[in-house]
């Protein structure tokens, strides 16, 4: 992984410093509120609903276990004793002092990490496929040019106040698991006539305008990557709207000016600018490959393994849902469930951040992953060291076996943090994991995720079921969206129809799972297979019974 140089080290520093001085002026009265969240803003912190949060950036999901621990340390110091991994590949503290954040951040930055650009109309966090470098399907590893983009992002002069946030995800693989056709550029390695280059996709997004994004250009090689992509961002700075917050993101100017008209002004940015690039960016991107190069894969018998899958219940349960493949012989990718029924998905308690640490230095080569499904990943794990991993993650409450199941939610905090919020999420999350516990494993593989408004942090338009929470009239309310997809077959999910009140909404989904179960042809026939086959009225004439819409809203 990069490992940060003195220049980096400075520039935090330097960096931290400025914060600390203006924290001291706010905390002095010399700032007002308003004066400061420009400045905080630029540093990660927010004011949600109850304290402020720092949001705290892990570039393309990527982390050691110093780092992990360090997280822990700052966690029990300052925050309660937990942290919450998000769907930016981040981690959040909900509970600092302000007076403590200065400290926080130089904690951060001892081990090469920061809260730089993780809030503010700027290229937020570059996140990637948690598979990247490990996954027997991809191309290449998509890191190094993650890094490349995020070294040239951060404090770039010209994209610090864009018209609005700006998100872009990258994937070494054919099979999407970044979800690049929800970003504002989403990266898709692919090869041609034996050239690595990039599949770019543009004006992707979630929220209140959901879009996928389309293809500006089907093969962009690797040299000419990043100016094609400071193009884009030239073009957008200039023409995206300004005089409407809700209508300043790229999809809607894709929308507005049209796809051809877009990748026709991009190319002529594109065509000024290739000539500006020396190929410093290309040497950068050899020196990064070096950093990201594998590990020293060792040879081993898996007969441990074999024997724990053949007599072990549990564990063989444990292997068939959280293990992936690799591309290495004898080994496997791990993903470790943030998600134990009736849990807080994404939460992590700093003995579990230690844990997880120490588990990735015994036996998965110092290196740890965040997913945006809220997860926690060890991408190289020999399999004979699976049994004693797998006994240690169940001490601490991590072996849970749901990954792709039913229980493996992504939920944003909703109004237990959030101040935009309009409605629970978290507890939702929790009823549904606890009601669907003895049954995931028949139910197979699907996606619920749900946000607590329509900022859609949550993901909810693209999860195979999404529920969405609004408030109508002081009241909670939820509604459901059907055959999302979030993989390189992306779809938005269609609205079923009317919400479902707080009290409602579990029962709802049950009977949109037994609908499932009994429409299926076989066991393997999973619920968005079935409802590609059969579409959504079958799943409708279940979910709203005699009465309900009347009760509805």
């Amino acid at each position: 992984m990069y490992r940060y140089s003195e220049f980096d080290r400075d520039f935090l520093a330097t960096r931290n410093a400025q914060f600390r001085a203006q924290v001291e002026r706010r905390i002095s009265g010399a700032l007002t509120e308003d004066e400061f969240k420009p400045l905080r803003l630029m540093n990660g912190l927010y004011l949600q609903l109850h304290a402020y949060m720092l949001r705290v950036a892990i570039p393309y999901g990527t982390l050691n276990s110093v780092q992990m621990r360090q997280l822990a340390m700052i966690a029990d110091r300052w925050d309660k004793g937990y942290g919450h991994f998000t769907t930016r590949q981040n981690i959040q503290f909900n509970w600092p002092r302000l007076r403590d954040v200065p400290d926080m951040l130089d904690a951060l930055a001892d081990v090469g990490m920061h809260a730089i650009q993780t809030s503010g109309n700027c290229v937020r966090n570059v996140t990637a496929d948690h598979f990247a470098g490990a996954a027997a399907d991809e191309i290449a590893d998509p890191r190094p040019v993650a890094e490349l983009l995020r070294q040239w992002s951060t404090d770039h002069p010209e994209f610090q106040f864009l018209p609005r946030k700006f998100k872009i995800a990258i994937t070494g693989s054919p099979n999407d698991r970044a979800v690049t056709r929800a970003h504002d550029i989403g990266l898709r390695m692919v090869l041609q006539n034996g050239q690595r280059g990039f599949e770019v996709i543009v004006g992707g997004g979630l929220g209140r305008t959901p879009v996928i994004g389309k293809v500006l250009a089907e093969f962009i090689p690797e040299a000419d990557l990043l100016p094609y992509i400071e193009a884009i961002l030239s073009t957008y700075n200039s023409f995206g709207r300004r005089d409407n917050k809700y209508k300043a993101r790229i999809k809607i100017m894709v929308n507005e000016l049209g796809l051809e008209e877009v990748r026709a002004r991009v190319q002529r940015r594109f065509d000024t600018l290739r000539a500006e690039w020396g190929g410093a960016d290309q040497a950068i991107l050899n020196d990064l490959r070096r950093a990201f190069a594998p590990p020293a894969f060792r040879v081993a018998s898996t007969e441990a393994y074999d024997i724990a899958y053949e007599n072990d219940p549990v564990f063989r349960s444990f292997a068939d849902t959280n293990l992936a493949g690799h591309w290495q012989d004898g080994y496997a990718i791990v993903t470790i469930s943030l998600k134990a029924h009736g849990a807080t998905p994404g939460d992590a308690t700093s003995d579990q951040m230690r844990l997880m640490a120490e588990l990735a230095e015994r036996y998965g080569h110092d290196e740890l992953r965040i997913s945006h499904e809220q997860n926690v990943i060890l991408p190289h794990v020999h399999k004979s060291d699976l049994p004693a991993l797998h006994a240690a993650l169940q001490g601490a409450g991590l072996a849970t076996a749901n990954v792709g199941l039913i229980s493996d939610i992504i939920a944003c905090p909703g109004m237990d943090y959030c101040a935009l919020a309009t409605a629970r999420s978290i507890p939702v999350a929790q009823e549904i994991a606890t009601a669907f516990e003895a049954r995931e494993q028949d139910i197979g593989g699907l996606k619920i995720k749900i946000s607590g408004c329509i900022n859609a942090c949550g993901h909810h338009h693209v999860g195979h079921i999404g529920i969405l929470g609004l408030d109508r009239a002081g009241v909670e309310n939820y509604q459901i969206t059907l055959g999302g997809d979030a993989a390189e077959t992306a779809a938005l999910g269609e609205r079923a129809g009317p919400g479902f009140a707080y009290d409602q909404i579990v029962p709802a989904i049950e009977r949109v799972i037994d609908a499932y179960l009994s429409l299926r042809k076989a066991p393997h026939e999973t619920f968005i297979e079935v409802y590609q086959r059969l579409g959504a009225q079958v799943f409708k004439d279940a979910l709203y019974q005699p009465g309900d819409r009347a009760n509805a809203a």
